[in-house]
């Protein structure tokens, strides 16, 4: 499901069983991130498609990426994959206005 911003995050701080999924490159991920956000790339193709079968299917998983169309992407991909409650961010990190952090490495 695509969410604007303040739904996606108002829906996120509400969510006691949420998980932030970032779906971008790993230099992208340098660059900054949600706060306690996980990162899987999608363009690593079957890689993401293996990684993500690993996570908790009973999670909800809000996901971006920069721009929102990965994620989008992302989310499509993990509903085929039988994950039911995936939230699109609209606009992704390039229309985000929320706190971001350095990903600790």
């Amino acid at each position: 499901m695509n969410l604007q911003q303040e739904d996606w995050v108002s829906q996120l701080e509400a969510d006691t069983n949420a998980v932030i999924l970032d779906v971008r490159t790993e230099d992208e991920w340098n660059d900054g991130i949600i706060p306690n956000a996980i990162n899987i790339d999608i363009y690593k193709g079957q890689g993401f498609i293996y990684a993500v079968e690993e996570l908790d299917k009973s999670k909800n998983y809000y996901v971006y990426c920069k721009a929102g169309g990965r994620s989008e992407q992302a989310c499509n991909i993990m509903n085929q994959l039988g994950f039911e409650n995936t939230y699109n961010l609209l606009g992704g990190m390039m229309q985000w206005k929320g706190k971001v952090v350095e990903p600790e490495n």
